[in-house]
């Protein structure tokens, strides 16, 4: 049984990537392809399978997240259709975007683990550039979008079999691609990784890509005006913007070693999670360090963590209900108060661990590759 893994792009670290590592896990013998890869920019694990790795004619731009996304349409999409997966058995394709785009042929059962829709088509308010766009800029933006819901859309007719990490995620993709049957298996989290300090220190952590629609400017603005510490970790096109408004309680991190980084889940106070996420493995990377997250009550956390009422020994998060710094700031005042359990935390979290993915994913994929070759065959 030949089997292919086809990601979007291996350019970058994310909950995503992690998925495609445990993905990996599964079927170890998967080839891979992508539209590019940077094994310096993604996870060093990666390195492992470098002879499998496949990229697209876009690996030129390989090296600048910011090029690949300024020259994506339309060659990046030219790319990734001109990439010809063919004589495999299950192609399993792991995206948001331009996975999908490729040549698949006939023989193969396709299954589709979408994370979500391709934002830019199905979602476009998501980016402040749509929403800063003006006049002819804005016309040539909706002729963008317009056209590729339609490269999205047909591409999506390819899959026999749809993933999907949520409920709300799910209802997504069926309003996108028009599908009605949809398997949810939610992402892992790899619980080992990670580890319980019996002495937590005195700052809250954020964890993110510095984009947009990450949020991260609310907590910014909120501790602010708290003049709590926090530690920011990551990077992203708001970068520059985002260190210069926060004050100087308010410290940024990026480039660290999975050590260092479990290190300061480990240690902190609490992990503040300010956006509305599709899912959100970083709340549960914080929950397996024993931590309490902070985090707005939508999306993927209301499937991922136990929101607090009135017992603090047997909940996972505190919720805020409006995303802005003052109910952000309530949230955390809240926090301030209370005495979580990180034994109780960390045994959540571990319902979440990558070997209950790989279970469920693995017999899944073989479950339905079994019924389509006896199907197959009875046909004959």
């Amino acid at each position: 049984m030949r089997v292919a893994i086809i990601h979007d792009e291996l350019m970058r670290r994310g909950g995503a990537e992690q998925v495609v590592l445990t993905m990996l896990k599964a079927f170890p013998d998967a080839d891979i392809y992508t539209i590019a890869y940077n094994s310096e920019g993604t996870y060093p694990e990666y390195k492992e399978y470098k002879e499998k790795i496949n990229t697209s004619s876009f690996q030129i731009f390989s090296k600048s997240i910011k090029l690949m996304q300024k020259f994506y349409f339309p060659w990046g999409i030219i790319a990734m259709k001109a990439v010809k997966v063919t004589d495999y058995d299950i192609v399993i394709i792991s995206n948001t975007h331009c996975a999908k785009y490729v040549n698949i042929d006939s023989k193969a059962l396709v299954f589709i683990y979408t994370y979500t829709p391709f934002r830019l088509a199905w979602n476009p308010s998501s980016y402040s550039q749509y929403n800063n766009a003006k006049g002819v800029f804005k016309w040539i933006f909706d002729k963008v979008i317009s056209c590729l819901k339609y490269i999205d859309f047909k591409a999506a007719l390819r899959g026999d079999y749809f993933l999907a990490m949520t409920e709300e995620t799910a209802q997504r993709i069926k309003d996108a691609y028009k599908v009605d049957d949809i398997k949810i298996i939610q992402p892992d989290v790899k619980t080992r990784n990670f580890y319980v300090s019996k002495q937590p220190g005195d700052y809250y952590l954020v964890v993110s890509r510095l984009e947009h629609y990450k949020k991260v400017d609310l907590a910014i603005e909120a501790f602010n005006e708290l003049g709590l510490k926090l530690i920011v970790v990551g990077n992203g096109t708001k970068a520059a913007e985002l260190k210069a408004m926060a004050k100087n309680n308010i410290e940024f991190k990026s480039g660290l070693s999975s050590k260092e980084l479990a290190d300061l889940y480990a240690n902190c106070k609490a992990f503040v999670f300010p956006q509305h996420e599709d899912y959100g493995i970083t709340p549960l990377e914080a929950n397996a360090s024993g931590r309490p997250v902070i985090a707005y009550g939508k999306g993927g956390v209301l499937e991922t963590m136990i929101p607090y009422d009135v017992h603090e020994s047997k909940c996972t998060a505190v919720f805020f209900n409006d995303q802005t710094a003052e109910s952000l700031i309530n949230a955390v005042k809240t926090a301030e108060h209370l005495i979580f359990d990180p034994a109780f935390i960390r045994k959540h979290a571990e319902l979440f661990d990558e070997n209950v993915f790989i279970k469920q994913f693995k017999s899944f994929v073989e479950e339905k590759y079994e019924e389509h070759s006896s199907s197959v065959i009875k046909s004959h």
